[in-house]
C-alpha cells in the first residue's frame, strides 16, 4: 500500500448560527488519504462541505477539529508548495498573462533574476498552449484562456499539491473538454499529488484514481472511496467504451441521487471506525455484463454485480 501524502483525520468544521443559536455543523469526522502522485476527486452535493476542505488543505482555513498532515507536516498555513485552481480565474487584471505567472514565480523563487523567472513563466505558459497570448490582459482573453493561465500559474510554482475546486465549472462544454484533456495531460507529465473538487461525475471519472462520496449535509463525512478500475491511459472519447464504464457511473449516481441522502439521515450507518468503506469495482468480462450495466439501478441495488459488494472500513 502507498504511503500517504496526504492524511485528514475526524476533520469536522463548525459555524456560528446567524441567529446566534448554537452552531452549525457542516462535515464531522471527515477521514481519507491521498497517495503521493495520485489524483483524487471529491464529489457530493452543494452544502456538504466541500470547497471548506478543499481550503482546510490549502491552510486557507483551519478545522474546528481533527487535523490534516501533508508530506509528514501538519498543514496550519498557507504553504508555495500546495498550489490552488479556483472556480473563478483570480487574476491580477492589470497584469498580462506572462505577469500573472511572473508574479508566482516570483514568489516561489525570489533570488532569481528577471530573465530567469520570465523563461520559467514562458515554460508553462507554453504548457497551456497560451504562449502566443503572453502579453494579453485578462480582459482580452476567453474565460477558458483565463482558465488556462490559472492552471499555468498554479504549476509555474511546481508544487508539490495541487487543490482544484470545481476549475472549470462555468465554462462551455466544448473548452471544459478540452481544459479537462490538459489536465490529464500535465498530470501525467509532472505527477503532483491533485485534489479536485467536481459535481461532474463523468469528468471525475476521466480524472481520478480514487473518489471520495460524501454525504448530504449538514453532518457530512466521506461515506465511500471508489477506486477508478478504468485504464490509466483513458481518454475522454474512449471513456464511455470500456466495459465498466456504466458499472463505475451507475453506482456514483446511485449514491448522489440516493444513498448520500439517505445516509445522511442515519448517521449510525458511519462505519465504526470513522474511516470511508473503499469499494473496488471488478472489470465487467463479457459484452452482456457491460451492456446490463446500462440499465438503471434502483436505489441501493448493486450494479449487476460489478460493483463489490463487501466493502472494507478503512482507507
Amino acid at each position: 500500500m502507498s504511503t500517504a501524502f496526504i492524511s485528514a483525520q475526524r476533520l469536522s468544521r463548525r459555524f456560528p448560527q446567524a441567529s446566534g443559536a448554537g452552531e452549525l455543523t457542516v462535515f464531522e469526522d471527515v477521514c481519507f488519504s491521498v497517495a503521493e502522485g495520485e489524483f483524487a476527486c471529491l464529489v457530493g452535493h452543494s452544502g456538504c462541505g466541500k470547497s471548506t476542505i478543499l481550503n482546510i488543505l490549502a491552510g486557507l482555513d483551519q478545522p474546528t477539529a481533527g487535523h490534516v498532515i501533508a508530506a509528514g507536516k501538519h498543514i496550519e498555513g498557507p504553504s508555495l508548495d500546495r498550489a490552488v485552481i479556483f472556480q473563478g480565474h483570480a487574476l491580477m487584471p492589470w497584469l498580462s498573462a506572462l505577469g500573472n505567472v511572473e508574479l508566482a514565480v516570483s514568489s516561489r523563487h525570489p533570488s532569481w533574476a528577471r530573465r530567469r523567472v520570465r523563461e520559467h513563466a514562458m515554460k508553462f505558459l507554453a504548457l497551456v498552449h497560451l504562449d502566443g497570448s503572453a502579453m494579453k490582459k485578462p480582459a482580452q482573453l476567453s474565460g477558458g484562456m483565463k482558465q488556462r493561465v490559472g492552471i499555468a500559474r498554479a504549476l509555474a510554482i511546481e508544487p508539490r499539491m495541487l487543490l482544484m475546486d470545481e476549475p472549470f465549472c462555468a465554462l462551455d462544454a466544448l473548452t471544459r473538454g478540452a481544459l479537462q484533456d490538459e489536465i490529464v495531460a500535465i498530470h501525467k507529465a509532472t505527477k503532483p499529488t491533485a485534489f479536485m473538487i467536481t459535481h461532474d461525475i463523468d469528468e471525475a471519472l476521466l480524472l481520478a484514481d480514487k473518489i471520495l462520496l460524501m454525504t448530504n449535509g449538514p453532518r457530512a463525512w466521506i461515506a465511500e472511496v471508489i477506486e477508478n478500475t478504468l485504464p490509466a491511459n483513458r481518454t475522454r472519447i474512449e471513456l464511455h467504451k470500456h466495459p465498466n464504464y456504466y458499472p463505475l457511473r451507475n453506482h456514483l449516481m446511485d449514491f448522489l441521487v440516493a444513498r448520500s441522502r439517505e445516509l445522511a439521515a442515519h448517521p449510525e450507518m458511519r462505519c465504526k471506525d470513522l474511516h470511508p468503506a473503499v469499494v473496488r469495482p471488478a472489470v465487467a468480462t463479457s459484452t452482456s455484463q457491460a451492456a446490463a450495466a446500462v440499465a438503471p439501478q434502483q436505489p441501493g441495488q448493486a450494479s449487476n454485480g460489478q460493483i463489490a459488494s463487501g466493502h472494507i472500513c478503512a482507507v
